[in-house]
C-alpha cells in the first residue's frame, strides 16, 4: 500500500499546470481539489475517496487519468469515486 502522504504527493502532481490540494477527511477518506491557481476557480472538487483501492502507482495514476477525462468532458465530479 501507498502511504497516504506518498499519494497525496501523486496525485497532486498529476494535474500541473493546474493546482491540486489532496487532503485526508476524518473519515480518513481523500478529498481531491483540482483548481487554477491565479483565479481559483475550481474545475474539480470530489470527496469520500477511499485510499484503501489505491495500493499501487498504477491506481493512483489511473485514477488521475479518470478525473482528467472527467475534467476535459466538463463535469464537476467523477460520480463513481463520489461517496
Amino acid at each position: 500500500m501507498v502511504p497516504v502522504p506518498q499519494l497525496c504527493s501523486i496525485v497532486e502532481s498529476g494535474f500541473k499546470p493546474l493546482s491540486c490540494e489532496c487532503t485526508v477527511n476524518r473519515d480518513e477518506t481523500l478529498r481531491i481539489k483540482v483548481f487554477d491557481h491565479s483565479t481559483g476557480r475550481i474545475e474539480l472538487l470530489i470527496t469520500g475517496v477511499s485510499p484503501d483501492e489505491l495500493t499501487s502507482v498504477r491506481d493512483i495514476s489511473n485514477l488521475i487519468g479518470e478525473l482528467r477525462t472527467e475534467m476535459r468532458a466538463g463535469r464537476r465530479a467523477f460520480a463513481g469515486v463520489m461517496a
